[in-house]
């Protein structure tokens, strides 16, 4: 496996943004790693260093988070338990988003949802991510997922599947949430792509939720601000603000080069939502409502 890359670790002196975080604000995208008790898949797109959850619990003690959703990184594959186990430990402050496979049974998913999951991952992007044969398949889970009040969560390049998509949403009938805002690079069109326009369409139309994160996965800039995918991220926000959500993406992994300060990242929110009620429905009411925090 000498063609997997080893990423770089985060900067480990994040700086807080200038302006207040309103109280219980979430960080709605993060993973955590411990190899030596989750191991990695062998068919994985890359090995990250070991960032584990008091790590990601001190980063938002310093930056005034309150919670956190753990999500599912692929090179777990479908072993959730460094997610679960996190979540499970520190229920207050803890969710997760999980990847199942298509065998995946209604005991399963309950006994998940008691350690804090409330959603699955699909990541359609990264090597070993996805244990589904296609988008339809995932319709299949989708009667064992309601009742919980689960969504979907997708990592997809949302102006190549807006066909899928369409079908994903009719078949599910549950809140699909994409991250990367949607993981349309600005290079290729960004906000002027059709398909993005479609995408942002289907926005407004109320099933689909948006993640403001990973703007170095996207941009064409090698470094912060990424100013080219702003755009996007003021787009989003105003087709539907009760469902956009803030996520670190920390500890930042398959992102070579310059590593962005998670600070600096959080700060370019108050740019997007200029007004603290906005920021406060982005960071604190959306996340309440997604992942089933107390209000």
């Amino acid at each position: 496996m000498n063609d997997i890359p080893f990423c770089q670790g985060p900067d480990e002196n994040p700086r807080p943004p200038a302006w207040p975080l309103p109280p219980l604000a979430c960080d709605t995208h993060a993973h955590v790693f411990d190899a030596a008790r989750y191991p990695y898949q062998a068919t994985r797109g890359y090995t990250p260093p070991d960032n584990g959850v008091e790590k990601l619990l001190a980063l938002h003690d310093r930056l005034g988070i309150a919670r956190g959703v753990l999500t599912q990184a692929s090179v777990h594959g479908t072993d959730n338990r460094a997610v679960l186990d996190a979540a499970q430990a520190h229920p207050e402050r803890l969710r997760a988003v999980v990847s199942v496979s298509e065998g995946v049974t209604e005991a399963d998913i309950t006994a998940m949802h008691a350690k804090g999951a409330r959603g699955i991952r699909v990541n359609l992007v990264d090597r070993g991510g996805m244990p589904f044969k296609s988008l339809a398949a995932l319709g299949e889970v989708a009667d064992i997922l309601r009742p919980l009040g689960w969504h979907i969560e997708l990592l997809v390049h949302v102006e190549q599947k807006m066909p899928e998509l369409r079908e994903l949403a009719a078949a599910t009938k549950l809140p699909i949430c994409v991250g990367h805002i949607g993981y349309a690079k600005p290079a290729s069109g960004g906000l002027a792509n059709p398909g993005y326009q479609d995408f942002l369409a289907m926005l407004k139309d109320g099933q689909f939720w948006v993640k403001l994160t990973g703007l170095y996965r996207i941009s064409a800039e090698a470094s912060f601000p990424y100013s080219d995918s702003h755009a996007m991220a003021r787009a989003v926000i105003a087709a539907a603000p009760g469902r956009i959500l803030w996520g670190s993406d920390w500890p930042h992994v398959h992102h070579y080069g310059a590593m962005p300060n998670d600070g600096d990242m959080l700060g370019l929110l108050a740019d997007w939502a200029p007004d603290p009620g906005l920021r406060k429905t982005i960071l604190v009411d959306n996340p309440a409502v997604l992942y089933g925090f107390p209000a």
